[in-house]
């Protein structure tokens, strides 16, 4: 990896070619001061993957003089939060690309050893939440100047919410870190307004409309419940009524995958109210295209020379086809993030982006992704985008594919095949999820019908460096149910598909299947089941994952509070270490570690006749493959 980097010949590049990371940067610019400072939790990659680059972007394309501090040090005299001083608009927190609590924490609460964000890998870059940590620092150095926060971190908590790492419920995050205003979702117009009318005179305490933000405002400025304005139960409410807490995420959710927006958002807490503003429409391609065309460099900045960061070797060589996700997974936080609607890339925007790649000194030929949030949405949405504007299902797909959208593959593989065709392209892979529950759906049109086929022979013969990766997360249709994902028929459908194709081929490729353990209606027999469903398979497990409560997801709510959000109705959910732990190790059956504990556990749940299935009269033995944790 940093013979790789140090490849990259970056004396053909300017200082000037990056934001300031430093006053002597700053000066190289011109400049003598700076209109926005941005605070990141990452290491500043110049890359359209990261936000703080981004949003920095953006500003800068507007005529903002804007510096980006990454990764401040946050416990020694604070020079890093000193050094540009008070910009003329306002400071912003960008806690980074991946939540803080996820980066730092296994889902058993154990502190991880790296930082995929980081150079080196290093731990302890950045501090817990370093949304609080970051605001509340500057708040003391500069208290006139305005204060926003925004990236995943703070838009997964933007109102009350249960905290899996502390074990409890936490109001929204900017009454804990005194900050001004918090931006949620994707944030390039939001900043940009923002800028806007800050540069124009208003003062951010007077600045309450403006779409995809959170303020605090007195309590006397709430309205009565109506069309335009949910009144949630207060934060004191739901700490002792966790149903109403369950309730007030249907709001929640509901309104972030609304088409328009939808209505303003209040909740009470402690003697103020919080006021959450619809979001935005999703992008228009003119819009996403503009965010993807700005004059990145693409590389980590140079002071990180030499050092790898994990994160960027993985996208480096990868182009994002598009933003949102419709798939609506209860464990997931995408659609909260960036709405399900999906905003795709014009072909030309992608393909300037392709053609970048390729020109990298270190490009040998394969493009590493085209991708997205769901590798196979791009251009898909309904058909009458005026039925989309009275949906409020949370999915598209889950029960069944809405007969109103449009699931052709065509503009797609019209991208896989232009960007082949590129001098220098000897492959591009698909290493994003896919849904092959929206490729392999019948449509009952035949051109889209055939189409699809087409793609799931292409993406199998074209696009697979040798394994596949899906999720179908579990294999009990119960437990899929509340995962909000399609039957594990489907997956065998498509592995019959996966394996004909290859034979035929004369391809040995393999399909690696992700499952998740303690989902919220997992309980310790459909864990069982699964260990016998995948020994039949002749599968062993090494895309696992033990299910971690992130902030704003269905699966959180049911896990804190113990009821679904959408019935009322209670669900089990394995939430002690013990019980975790033991629908864990189901994974493993083939492993003699934990031969024992299983044969006691299916004892236990009246299902001995399990024991014969998983363990026969043959000894038990190890896979020759790693185990990985998602």
């Amino acid at each position: 990896m940093e013979k790789e980097l140090k490849e990259i010949d970056y004396s053909a590049l300017r200082p000037t070619d990056w934001l300031p990371t430093s006053v002597k940067e700053m000066k190289a610019m011109g400049w003598d001061s700076v209109d926005v400072v941005l605070f990141s939790g990452d290491a500043y990659v110049d890359h359209p993957a990261f936000g703080a680059a981004v949003i920095g972007r953006t500003l800068q394309a507007a005529g903002y003089r804007v510096a980006i501090v990454p990764q401040p040090n946050w416990q020694d005299d604070l020079r890093d939060f000193r050094k540009f001083g008070a910009p003329r608009l306002f400071f912003g927190i960008s806690p980074g690309a991946m939540d803080s609590m996820v980066n730092h924490y296994t889902a058993a609460r154990r502190r991880r050893s790296d930082d995929a964000y980081t150079p080196g890998a290093r731990h302890g870059a950045r501090p817990d939440y370093p949304t609080i940590v970051y605001s509340q620092i500057l708040r003391e150095l500069f208290p006139d100047t305005p204060i926003v926060v925004g990236g995943i971190e703070a838009s997964l908590r933007r109102l009350a919410h249960y905290d899996y790492w502390q074990d409890r419920l936490r109001p929204s995050i900017l009454v804990d870190s005194k900050a001004d205003m918090l931006m949620y979702g994707m944030g390039e117009r939001s900043i940009l307004r923002l800028a806007q009318r800050l540069d124009s005179g208003e003062k951010i305490a007077d600045i309450t409309d403006l779409e995809q933000t959170v303020v605090l405002r007195p309590r006397s400025e709430m309205p009565a419940a109506d069309a335009d304005n949910i009144i949630l139960t207060s934060f004191e409410d739901c700490l002792t009524d966790k149903k109403a807490h369950a309730a007030n995420f249907k709001h929640i959710e509901q309104q972030s995958n609304r088409y328009d927006g939808g209505a303003i958002i209040w909740q009470p807490t402690g003697n103020i109210v919080v006021r959450a503003n619809p979001m935005l429409p999703a992008m228009t391609q003119g819009e996403i295209d503009a965010a993807f065309d700005l004059p990145y460099t693409r590389l980590p900045h140079p002071r990180y020379r030499g050092k790898t960061i994990p994160a960027y070797e993985m996208i480096r060589h990868s182009v994002n086809l598009h933003r949102g996700c419709f798939g609506g997974c209860a464990f997931c936080t995408i659609s909260a993030h960036q709405g399900k609607f999906i905003a795709s890339r014009s072909a030309e925007s992608i393909m300037r982006e392709a053609r970048q790649v390729t020109r990298m000194p270190d490009f040998k030929g394969y493009i590493s992704d085209l991708g997205g949030p769901s590798a196979n949405m791009y251009a898909m949405g309904g058909k009458d985008r005026e039925v989309c504007k009275k949906c409020l299902r949370p999915s598209c797909l889950h029960p069944s594919p809405c007969k109103n959208l449009n699931t052709d593959h065509r503009p797609l593989l019209d991208i896989y095949h232009r960007v082949d065709a590129l001098p220098g392209v000897k492959k591009s892979f698909i290493g994003s999820g896919v849904r092959y529950d929206l490729s392999m759906h019948r449509t009952g049109n035949p051109d889209v019908d055939r189409a699809n086929a087409r793609y799931n022979e292409e993406l199998i013969t074209d696009h697979v460096s040798g394994r596949l990766k899906v999720a179908p997360e579990h294999t009990s249709d119960a437990v899929l149910s509340v995962m909000r994902k399609p039957s594990f028929s489907l997956f065998h459908e498509f592995k019959q598909l996966f394996d004909r194709i290859n034979t035929r081929s004369g391809m040995r490729q393999q399909l690696i299947p992700y499952f998740i353990s303690s989902h919220p209606g997992c309980r310790a027999e459909d864990m069982a089941m699964l260990a016998a469903e995948t020994k039949d398979l002749n599968f062993h497990l090494e895309q696992v994952q033990d299910f971690t409560p992130t902030p704003m997801t269905l699966a959180t709510e049911i896990y804190y509070t113990g009821y679904h959000p959408y019935t009322g109705e209670k669900v089990y959910t394995a939430t002690t270490p013990e019980a975790k732990q033991e629908q864990r190790k189901f994974f493993f059956w083939y492993d003699p570690e934990y031969r024992r504990d299983i044969t006691q556990t299916l004892r236990r749940i009246g299902r001995p006749d399990l024991i014969n299935k998983l363990f026969g009269s043959a000894p038990p033995h190890r896979t020759s493959k790693p185990f990985r944790k998602r």
